[in-house]
């Protein structure tokens, strides 16, 4: 039974016509024959009858908008329950985040959240190929995902708010001729051996904007996706790299430079993926804004 029919029939045995309900509603006289007439044949019992001119309702019709009263405090008490779930500015926030962007951002995320009285956040790291970033927000409920700007766009099905663009630089080992470069040009690592991510993740597909702009295929020797683990391979001057500018520079004591391309954009965009109403939220909501200013200090 639909909640309108149920609404309908309560009114008509309030108001006393189908007249009178339709006033009530805004609706036509015909509509509301069409809802008591669609909501007998579901009840498979009369619920009306005519005395006169005037349709009242059967004992059947009285004992179901009698329940359809019950339904309508039910409902605007889980209306009520909603309502209160989403202003409140303390509940539980879940938020997952690829390995370089959690290693950056989830320390800094839960520091500011502690020490300013916020929401409890659950972290997960989840390292997936691109398309796979979407199906997430059935999990948590604030997913940060990245794409290379030549990748399709994110599904119209989740919220997507945008953290940043983060350059990728060349990554060579130190002592490397091209280490001391202020930039690079494609000519420059065009016949340098590569060590790059497993294909469908975003870092493989920004090498292939490289080889485009090259004009030719990279020699792709090792794919690996922990950039701890590709930035030692680099380090041991067996392959160079592209590395994220902020999210997982090399530290000292690592043996590996970044250095910028020269006339050629290389990069990822990193976004926030949600599902639409997650972010009806106050916890969300406030969970989400600390997370943008976290990625703004870089």
């Amino acid at each position: 039974m639909e909640l309108r029919q149920l609404a309908v029939l309560r009114e008509l045995g309030e108001r006393g016509s189908v007249a009178a309900v339709a006033r009530a509603l805004q609706v036509s006289s015909s509509a509301v024959s069409q809802q008591l007439s669609a909501l007998e044949r579901r009840a498979g019992v009369t619920l009306t009858e005519k005395h006169g001119r005037v349709l009242r309702l059967t004992p059947a019709g009285v004992a179901l908008a009698s329940a359809a009263a019950d339904v309508s405090t039910a409902m605007a008490r889980a209306d009520e329950a909603v309502a209160r779930f989403q202003n409140d500015p303390g509940l539980p926030v879940t938020v997952s985040a690829f390995h370089s962007a959690g290693l950056a951002w989830f320390g800094p995320l839960l520091n500011r959240l502690h020490s300013s009285g916020g929401p409890t956040v659950g972290c997960g790291d989840e390292d997936v190929p691109r398309e796979r970033f979407p199906a997430l927000v059935a999990d948590y409920d604030l997913v940060i995902a990245h794409r290379v700007p030549h990748d399709p766009a994110w599904p119209n099905s989740v919220a997507v708010t945008p953290l940043l663009f983060e350059p990728l630089d060349v990554a060579v080992p130190v002592g490397h001729p091209l280490a001391g470069r202020a930039s690079l040009s494609v000519d420059d690592i065009r016949d340098e051996r590569w060590v790059t991510g497993h294909i469908g993740f975003p870092l493989a597909e920004a090498v292939n904007v490289v080889a485009a702009a090259a004009g030719r295929p990279l020699r792709i020797v090792h794919r690996i996706n922990e950039f701890f683990v590709a930035t030692s391979v680099v380090a041991t001057g067996a392959a160079i790299a592209l590395l994220p500018r902020y999210t997982m520079a090399p530290r000292q004591g690592d043996g590996v430079v970044l250095v910028p391309f020269r006339g050629l954009s290389v990069g990822r965009q990193i976004d926030v993926l949600s599902r639409p109403e997650t972010l009806a939220r106050a916890s969300v909501r406030r969970v989400l804004a600390e997370l943008v200013v976290v990625a703004g200090q870089r």
